[in-house]
C-alpha cells in the first residue's frame, strides 16, 4: 500500500484596470500565451445584461479582435449569454455552451474569455473546466459582487435539483481582471450587492475594513468609485489570500469560512425562486449568522448591532416573506452540510475579526435570531436579545 502526498502548482493571476477594452488592453493580451504552433485560439462569452446595459460593448470586442490579429486568434463570433441564475438555472444551457466550444476546435492551450457577473463566470467556468477536462478560463468580471468575490475564487458550477450550485468543479483560472469601466453600467441595486460579501469577509478577516466600510456607507451608496474601487480591491485580495495561503483551497477541510452566512442565503435564493440577488440574501444570512453568534457565542451585542446598521446603510433591506417560515429555511443547515459532506461545520464569529468554527446549532435559538433580523428590517420595536 503507497499512501503518496503530492501538490499541484497553481498560479492565480489577479489584475486591476481601469479601461481593459481601452487603455489597458495590453493586461488582457499578456495574459494570453502562445500555444506552442502560433497564436492562441480565443473564445469570447459575455453577459446578456452587459450587452443590453452598454451597446458599445460588442463592437469593441469585436474591433479587440481585428486590431490583434497578431496576438490571438478569434475562434467564433461572439457568444452572448443569458445573465443572472436563468443560464444556471437551465441545464440544457450547458450542453449549448459545451457545443459552441467544441465548434470552435478549442483546446487546453485555448482561452475562454468571460466578462460577466457570478452567474455567467460559474456558468461558462464549469463548461470550460470540463471541455478536455479544462481549458484555460480568464474571468472579466462585471459586478461589484463578483469582482469583490466569486470572481477570485476557485469554483464554477450550476444550480441542479432546485439546489444551489449542486453540479460543480474546482478548477483555478488562468486569470482574473478586475476593470473599473465593466462596473459603469450596473444598476443600483446590482451595484450594492457586492458589498455583502465585502461585509462578510471584513468580518472574518480584516475588522479595518469593516469600520472603512461603516464610515464609506453612504459614499458607497452614490457610487463613489475612489471608495468602491478601494473596498473592492481590499475585498479580492482577502478572498484570493485566502484561497492561496488558506491551505484548503478546494475545501476538503470541514470548515469553509468563506461561506459565513451563506447557509441560509443559498437556501433563502433558492425559497425565493431566485428573485433575491446574491449579495442580497447574502447579507439578511450575514445578519442572521451575527445576531445568533451574539445570543448565543458572545459576540459583543453592540457589535451585531454594528453589522446591521452597516448592512442597512449599505441600502440592503435585510427581509424577504421566507424570513416568516424559520422551519423551511433551517433546512438550509443539512443542505449545507450535504454540500460540504462530513458533519455540520459553520463558520460564525466571536468577535469582528475572530472567526470560529460551530458544528451544532441551537434552532431555538436561530429561530429568534431569524425572527430578530426580520423585525429589525421591518422597523418594528422587538428586541432583538429577546
Amino acid at each position: 500500500m503507497h499512501d503518496t502526498p503530492f501538490h499541484v502548482p497553481y498560479v492565480l493571476r489577479l489584475r486591476f484596470t481601469h479601461d481593459v477594452l481601452g487603455a489597458d488592453t495590453h493586461v488582457l493580451l499578456d495574459l494570453l500565451e502562445p500555444s506552442g504552433h502560433g497564436p492562441p485560439r480565443v473564445q469570447f462569452w459575455v453577459d446578456e445584461h452587459l450587452t443590453l446595459a452598454n451597446p458599445q460593448l460588442e463592437p469593441r470586442l469585436e474591433a479587440l479582435c481585428q486590431r490583434h490579429a497578431d496576438r490571438f486568434v478569434c475562434a467564433s463570433a461572439l457568444h452572448v449569454v443569458a445573465g443572472g441564475e436563468t443560464i444556471k438555472n437551465d441545464i440544457h444551457l450547458l450542453e449549448r455552451i459545451l457545443k459552441a466550444m467544441h465548434a470552435a476546435d478549442l483546446d487546453r492551450r485555448s482561452y475562454v474569455v468571460v466578462l460577466g457577473g457570478g452567474a455567467v463566470l460559474d456558468a461558462i467556468g464549469f463548461a470550460a473546466a470540463i471541455a478536455h477536462r479544462g481549458i484555460r478560463l480568464i474571468r472579466l468580471p462585471t459586478t461589484t459582487l463578483s469582482q469583490a468575490d466569486s470572481g477570485i475564487g476557485v469554483k464554477n458550477s450550476v444550480n441542479l435539483f432546485q439546489k444551489k450550485n449542486w453540479l460543480g468543479t474546482f478548477a483555478v483560472p488562468w486569470g482574473v481582471v478586475n476593470d473599473a469601466a465593466l462596473l459603469r453600467t450596473l444598476t443600483d441595486r446590482d451595484f450594492r450587492c457586492g458589498f455583502a460579501e465585502a461585509v462578510k469577509v471584513a468580518l472574518l478577516k480584516d475588522p479595518a475594513l469593516f469600520a472603512e466600510l461603516e464610515q464609506s456607507a453612504d459614499a458607497l451608496g452614490r457610487r463613489d468609485m475612489a471608495v468602491a474601487g478601494r473596498v473592492i480591491r481590499r475585498s479580492a485580495e482577502l478572498h484570493m489570500d485566502h484561497i492561496t495561503r488558506g491551505g484548503d483551497p478546494f475545501e476538503a477541510a470541514e470548515a469553509r469560512p468563506l461561506d459565513f452566512g451563506h447557509w441560509s442565503a443559498h437556501r433563502l435564493e433558492a425559497l425565493s425562486d431566485f428573485a433575491l440577488r446574491h449579495g442580497e440574501a447574502v447579507a439578511i444570512g450575514v445578519a442572521v449568522d451575527t445576531v445568533y453568534a451574539a445570543r448565543v457565542l458572545g459576540l459583543p451585542r453592540r457589535d451585531a448591532l454594528r453589522v446591521l446598521v452597516c448592512l442597512r446603510r449599505l441600502g440592503f433591506r435585510l427581509y424577504d416573506p421566507a424570513l416568516d417560515d424559520a422551519n423551511s429555511l433551517l433546512r438550509g443547515l443539512e443542505e449545507f452540510r450535504q454540500h460540504l459532506g462530513g458533519r455540520l461545520t459553520l463558520t460564525m464569529l466571536a468577535g469582528i475579526g475572530g472567526p470560529i468554527d460551530v458544528h451544532e446549532v441551537d434552532t431555538a435559538h436561530m429561530c429568534a435570531a431569524i425572527g430578530a433580523v426580520a423585525a429589525f428590517a421591518q422597523g418594528t420595536d422587538q428586541d432583538l436579545w429577546a
